[in-house]
């Protein structure tokens, strides 16, 4: 029976993961965190895989502070680019399976049109440059996954779509910037994607192919548009101010533009992937029911 390593799983994505999870049957899971597995310890994490002997690991476990990473870029380097590599190293030369996620901050937002995969990297942040170096560690392995997303949201820990909500109700009045343009990813969209991959390949569907892949929701926005959606989605009543980004102060620069191409993952895994505002409408029920 396949076993499935998954880190990071307090985190958004990781919960719903594990939700995902109870759908598919015929697996087994591991689920872990920081308390459970230390991946900046190379030690650690080469004995627990020596151990458990998981067939897939599926890295969630980031550091997300992007402004803190920027007086802390040490902190967020360990993290998002030397505990990959300790994953990479324990696994070298075997057959396992490595999906790791990765960011849109690894572009430096000046596109004006979809990123694709084989477009340049240039990070303008410590916290891009330290999801860059953690691709480049995943990639080490031959059986590497890289999926970048953007703007995840979720009903579990901190996210925009979570803040929106509760100062909605604190406030009658918000101000949030619309000259960025991206996409809102919700994580059980990318959960689901990330287990139908596994499972797909397991079940001989389709062939694994290593490699960097993007996905988030389909459709464009800005923060300013998403807020809008927030507040009709959720019937309340808070009125939104549209703000240039030089009016919000902030330690890291934030790319002006970060909308993924996802044809690639499309195409490879016969992935369809739901429009940004019906999968709002989802997970804003599943917050406010």
């Amino acid at each position: 029976m396949p076993l499935i390593l998954i880190t990071g799983a307090d985190g958004q994505l990781g919960s719903e993961i594990k939700i995902a999870a109870r759908k598919y049957y015929g697996y087994d899971f591991i689920f872990t965190d920081i308390n459970d597995l230390d991946i900046t310890s190379s030690e650690d994490v080469s004995r627990f895989i020596v151990e458990n002997r998981p067939d897939w690991i599926v890295n969630c476990a980031a550091w997300n502070n992007v402004d803190k990473a920027e007086s802390e870029p040490g902190a967020a380097m360990l993290v998002n680019s030397f505990a990959v590599k300790n994953i990479s190293e324990a696994i070298a030369g075997s057959d396992k399976s490595f999906i790791h996620i990765s960011s849109d901050y690894v572009f430096d937002g000046s596109s004006a049109l979809p990123y694709t995969e084989n477009d340049n990297t240039e990070p303008g942040t410590e916290y891009g440059r330290s999801k860059l170096a953690g691709e480049k560690a995943a990639l080490m392995h031959n059986r590497a996954m890289v999926i970048r997303t953007s703007w995840l949201y979720s009903a579990y820990g901190n996210n925009f779509v979570k803040t929106i909500l509760r100062k909605a109700k604190e406030t009658d009045h918000l101000r949030v910037v619309f000259d960025q343009a991206g996409t809102p990813t919700w994580a059980a969209d990318l959960a689901e994607t990330i287990m139908n991959i596994i499972s797909s390949v397991i079940r001989n569907r389709v062939a694994f192919n290593a490699g960097i892949y993007h996905f988030s929701n389909e459709g464009v926005c800005s923060w300013y548009d998403l807020a809008i959606a927030i507040i009709e989605e959720a019937g309340l009543s808070c009125g939104i101010q549209p703000i240039r980004s030089a009016e919000f102060a902030s330690a890291a620069m934030r790319p002006a533009y970060s909308v993924l191409d996802k044809t690639k993952i499309k195409e490879n895994y016969n992935i369809e992937i739901a429009h940004w505002r019906s999968s709002l409408k989802k997970c804003i029920k599943q917050i406010s029911p």
